[in-house]
């Protein structure tokens, strides 16, 4: 009998996950996995925020819980909540009817079905990411139906930095009406953001070229430790009357990673069209999941809508961004201590979860073969998986590795 699934092209792997299977598999007693985008105490192990567990423990003795099905835009007090934590509580949009969220499944959902709105309703074919980006912002946009995807200049290897003129440059090339992917803060991969001047030339370019802007906030709090800090960017594009789409992850800055909390914020200028537009992206999201989970998004909300509990929310992710600053500062120091070659003040100047190292393909080949060290091939690594233990090894492989494979140019090791 003849099968229909003859033919089918093995798909590539997703690096990020085979990377930590062939950790998982790797025998070597001492090894390090530094790609998986997920917090770690100093001990290597995952971290439950102690407040999590307080609101779980509460809701499971809340007889008036129940698992009846959540409203296809998902659980109001939540969305409402998330974004008044993104936009502040004075925002003008939010008082003047012109901005509201749905519920999603976590960022990746939210860019989803904001890229699916944007495509199959507003009509947008055409889409700018950074160059590097986070891997999955192309598949998503194409997947939701955009037909193009093109990238704009962000890091620049020679000084570890933003290439602020090759952004502003390929903004300014960029068609009318192309969307274009802005991260909030803590830049993945890169780890380097733009400063508020910075911020206001890729505003200005962004209204004048009259394009449309879709940010990506997976790490608020996260990042500096300062939720309002995190925002900057998106209230800064509020404040100057821009349209545009957001979406939240609370994966990172509340460790819910597998609860898949998202939010969609939408903020608008005409308040007539919100009924429209929710009535749109209602038939997006009944036609793809139906509705979002309830676990995840109940413990958000009891959260953020509870001055004590979110005080102690904002004391746990203090914790996780000063324990980052620390990996970073100790790696940095060790590198210098050791002499090598290159320059690594980058490694301190980032902010976030990931640093941009430098290294290159066949430096990070090196590492896993003779160290039993993971990183990506793009040098990026997850500063959550340094700690007192391993950080050390790390230095010193890497150290040994950049001498043993010196870069071209010694500036960017």
């Amino acid at each position: 009998m003849s099968t229909r699934f003859s033919g089918i092209k093995l798909g590539p792997p997703i690096e990020v996950f085979a990377l930590s299977k062939a950790f998982a598999d790797d025998p070597q007693e001492t090894k390090v996995n530094l790609t998986v985008g997920a917090y770690r105490t100093n001990e290597g192990k995952p971290w439950v925020l102690p407040v999590v567990r307080k609101v779980e423990k509460a809701l499971a003795n809340d007889t008036l819980q129940n698992h009846e099905y959540l409203p296809v835009l998902g659980l109001d007090a939540f969305s409402r909540a998330a974004t008044e934590l993104l936009l502040g509580q004075n925002s003008a949009t939010l008082l003047q009817g012109r901005a509201f969220g749905i519920q999603c499944l976590s960022g990746t959902g939210a860019l989803r079905v904001g890229a699916e709105f944007l495509a199959r309703t507003l009509g947008f074919d055409t889409f700018y990411y950074s160059s590097p980006t986070w891997e999955n912002h192309k598949l998503v946009f194409i997947n939701a139906g955009f037909k193009k995807g093109c990238e704009y200049r962000y890091w620049n290897p020679a000084t570890r930095s933003i290439d602020i003129d090759g952004l502003l440059a390929d903004l300014s090339d960029a068609p009318e009406n192309a969307v274009v992917i802005l991260h909030a803060c803590a830049h993945n991969p890169t780890g380097c953001d733009p400063t508020p001047e910075q911020w206001a030339k890729i505003a200005s370019v962004i209204e004048s070229k009259r394009l449309f802007t879709f940010f990506d906030c997976a790490y608020q709090g996260f990042a500096s430790g300062n939720l309002d800090q995190d925002a900057y960017a998106v209230r800064y594009f509020e404040k100057l009357g821009f349209e545009f789409l957001c979406a939240q992850s609370f994966a990172k800055n509340f460790g819910l990673y597998n609860e898949r909390v998202g939010n969609l914020v939408v903020v608008m200028s005409d308040p007539k069209e919100l009924i429209q537009t929710k009535s749109q992206l209602t038939l997006i999201v009944r036609g793809m999941y139906s509705n979002p989970p309830n676990h995840g998004a109940r413990i958000v909300a009891s959260v953020l809508t509870n001055p004590d509990l979110f005080q102690e929310w904002k004391e746990h992710i203090v914790t996780m961004a000063e324990r980052i600053k620390g990996m970073r500062a100790g790696l940095y120091e060790r590198l210098l201590k050791l002499g090598t070659p290159g320059t690594w003040e980058h490694i301190i100047n980032q902010i976030g979860m990931f640093s941009y190292t430098g290294l290159n393909e066949r430096q990070v080949e090196h590492l896993k073969d003779h160290y039993h060290i993971y990183v990506m091939r793009s040098g990026r690594i997850n500063m959550c998986s340094l700690n007192e233990k391993n950080l050390d090894y790390v230095s010193q492989a890497i150290h040994d590795t950049i001498k043993k494979f010196p870069s071209v140019d010694e500036n960017c090791a």
